[in-house]
C-alpha cells in the first residue's frame, strides 16, 4: 500500500511516498481505510532521529499518530464497532492507506473526516492540561497560544465550562481568539501590564506556546502554583509543572466529536495536503507557526 515513509533520519526532506506492507487488526484493533491524517510536532522528532535516544525506530519509518477513516477490519474482541463504521483514534504509521487503531471513538455523518481526524492528540493534551490546572467556572485562566491546535481548544473548552480566558496570540490571530470566545492580546514586551488592564486576577496559567513567556507568567500568577506548560523546557529551573505524558482516552475522545458534531468546538486547520506533500506539510509544523493543524488525506 502506499505510504509518507523516511528510509533515513534528516529533515522533512527525506519524506516521501513509497510502498509498505498491508497492517492487519490484531485483538481488540481495528484497521482503517484512512480519510485524513494529521502530522505533530513528534512525528517531526522521530523522522529527525531526535528520538533514538529514547527508543529505536524501524526503518522504512511512517509517521502519523492519529487518523480519521472507514472501519475495514475489526480484530477479535474490539467491542462496539463494525466494519464500514467512521471513527478516528490513535494509531502509528498512520500516514498511509490504511491505519490500525488501539483506541478511538465513532464519528457521525455530519462531522468532516479532516477536524475528527484533527481531535486525537490535541484533544487528548488540552483536556489533561485543563484538569491538571483544576480551572473552575468563575475563575479566570490565561491561555499562551490561544490560536494553536491545543491552545484553542483548550480556550474553547474553558470558555464553555463558564471559565473568563485572556488569550495571547500574534496579531494576525486577534479575531480567531476572539470567536472562540476569549479576550485576546498580544505577545511581547508589556505583557503582563496589557493583561492586567484587562482582568483584576490571573488564577491559572497555560503555556501551549513556548514562547518565553513563563516568567510574565508566574508574575501574573503570584507564584508558580497553577502555572502549567507543554511546551518550555524553562519550567523545571523555574519551579514550574511541565506536563507531556499522555493518557488517551476513548470515552473523552467520544466526548469531543459530540462537541464538534454539534458546532460547539472547533480545531484550527491550517493546511489540508495530499500524501505526495507531506515533506511540505512536515517543513510547516516543524516551524512551529503553522497556526493549527496540518492534515494529509490520501
Amino acid at each position: 500500500m502506499r505510504a509518507v515513509v523516511f528510509d533515513r533520519f534528516g529533515g522533512p526532506e527525506v519524506l516521501h511516498v513509497g510502498e509498505v506492507p498491508e497492517p492487519a487488526a490484531g485483538p481488540g484493533q481495528v484497521r482503517v481505510r484512512v480519510e485524513a491524517v494529521p502530522l505533530n510536532a513528534f512525528d517531526g522528532k522521530v523522522r529527525s532521529g531526535a528520538m533514538e535516544s529514547v527508543f529505536t525506530t524501524a526503518l522504512p519509518g511512517v509517521p502519523g499518530l492519529e487518523v480519521a477513516g472507514v472501519v475495514d477490519q475489526v480484530g477479535d474482541g474490539a467491542a462496539g464497532v463494525a466494519v464500514g463504521d467512521r471513527v478516528t483514534g490513535w494509531t502509528s504509521r498512520g500516514a498511509a492507506e490504511l491505519a490500525v487503531l488501539d483506541r478511538w471513538a465513532a464519528v457521525s455523518d455530519g462531522v468532516d473526516p479532516v477536524q475528527a481526524s484533527a481531535l486525537p492528540v490535541v484533544g487528548e493534551t488540552a483536556r489533561r492540561a485543563l484538569r491538571i490546572l483544576g480551572v473552575r467556572s468563575g475563575e479566570t485562566l490565561l491561555v499562551h497560544g490561544a490560536s494553536g491546535g491545543v491552545g484553542g481548544l483548550a480556550t474553547q473548552l474553558a470558555v464553555a465550562a463558564g471559565v473568563r480566558v485572556v488569550g495571547t496570540a500574534s496579531a494576525a490571530n486577534q479575531e480567531r481568539v476572539a470567536a472562540y470566545g476569549a479576550t485576546p492580546t498580544t505577545y511581547g514586551p508589556g505583557l503582563v501590564d496589557r493583561v492586567r488592564a484587562l482582568v483584576p486576577v490571573v488564577d491559572a496559567v497555560l503555556d501551549t506556546s513556548g514562547a518565553g513567556v513563563l516568567p510574565d507568567s508566574i508574575e501574573l500568577r503570584g507564584g508558580t502554583d497553577r502555572v502549567l506548560t507543554l511546551t518550555d523546557p524553562a519550567a523545571h529551573a523555574l519551579g514550574v509543572e511541565f506536563s507531556e505524558r499522555s493518557e488517551p482516552s476513548s470515552a473523552d475522545l467520544a466526548e469531543l466529536v459530540g462537541l464538534v458534531s454539534r458546532g460547539q468546538v472547533s480545531v484550527p486547520v491550517a493546511a489540508v495536503l495530499p500524501l505526495a506533500e507531506a515533506a511540505r506539510g512536515q517543513e510547516l509544523v516543524d516551524g512551529g507557526h503553522a497556526g493549527g493543524k496540518v492534515v494529509l488525506v490520501p
